[in-house]
C-alpha cells in the first residue's frame, strides 16, 4: 500500500509541477522592466514586460506587444530558455504516461515487477530532466534581462516556472527513489532446511489426499 501511495504522490505533484511548466512557457509575464525605477515608473504607468515569445508595452491607455520573430536578433539567454521550455513542456507527457502504466493498478500482459520498476525509474529520470530545463530556463532568463536592461522585477510566469520545476523535481525524486516496492512476501512453500541425515530438505509438505484409503484384507 505504501508503494502505491509513493508512486502516486510523486505522480501528483509532477503532474502539477508539468502544469506549472506549460503555463510559463505559454505566458509571457516573466519580467517587468522600467528605465527609470520601479516605483516611477508605476507611478507613470509606464511598465513593459519581457516573456520567451513577446515584449509589451503596459500603460493605461496603450497595451502594444512586439513579437519576437527574428531568430538572428534576439539574444542567447531568450533562445536557450525557449528550447529548454518547450522541451520540458514536450517530455512531459511521455514521461507522466510511463509512471501511470507503472502504478500498481495498472496490469499489463505478462509483465513482472521489475518492469514496472524499471519503467517507473525511467519517467522519474524523464522528469528530473523536465525539472532541470525549468530550472535552468527561470533562473538563467531574469540574470540575462538584468545584464541587458538593468532594472526589473519578476512575474508572474517566472513564479510559475519556478513552482512547476520545484514539483517535478521532488516528484522525480520519490519515483526514482521509492519505486522499489517494499519487498516480495517469502511464500512458506520455498523455505527450505537443512538436516544433519537428510541434506536440504523442503519444508513444504503437500497435500494429503483425504479420499485415499488403505486397503485392509
Amino acid at each position: 500500500m505504501s508503494h502505491s501511495c509513493r508512486l502516486l504522490c510523486g505522480f501528483l505533484m509532477s503532474c502539477i509541477g508539468w502544469t506549472g511548466i506549460i503555463i510559463a512557457t505559454s505566458t509571457n509575464d516573466w519580467v517587468v522592466t522600467c528605465k527609470y525605477g520601479m516605483h516611477t515608473c508605476r507611478k507613470m504607468d509606464e511598465l513593459e514586460t519581457k516573456g520567451l515569445w513577446t515584449e509589451c508595452v503596459i500603460s493605461t491607455a496603450l497595451y502594444h506587444c512586439l513579437s519576437l520573430n527574428q531568430i538572428l536578433d534576439i539574444p542567447a539567454y531568450i533562445q536557450t530558455s525557449r528550447a529548454l521550455m518547450v522541451s520540458s513542456s514536450l517530455l512531459g507527457l511521455p514521461a507522466l504516461a510511463l509512471v501511470l502504466l507503472a502504478m500498481p493498478c495498472v496490469k499489463l500482459s505478462q509483465e513482472t515487477e521489475d518492469t514496472k520498476h524499471r519503467r517507473a525509474v525511467l519517467g522519474g529520470l524523464l522528469i528530473l530532466f523536465i525539472s532541470l530545463c525549468g530550472m535552468v530556463s527561470t533562473v538563467w532568463f531574469p540574470i540575462g534581462v538584468l545584464h541587458e536592461d538593468g532594472l526589473m522585477s519578476f512575474g508572474f510566469s517566472l513564479y510559475a516556472g519556478w513552482v512547476g520545476s520545484a514539483l517535478c523535481f521532488f516528484g522525480s525524486s520519490v519515483m526514482i527513489c521509492c519505486s522499489r516496492g517494499d519487498g516480495p512476501s517469502q511464500n512458506p512453500e520455498n523455505r527450505y532446511y537443512y538436516s544433519k541425515h537428510s541434506g536440504v530438505t523442503n519444508s513444504y509438505c503437500p497435500p494429503i489426499n483425504s479420499h485415499a484409503k488403505s486397503a485392509h484384507v
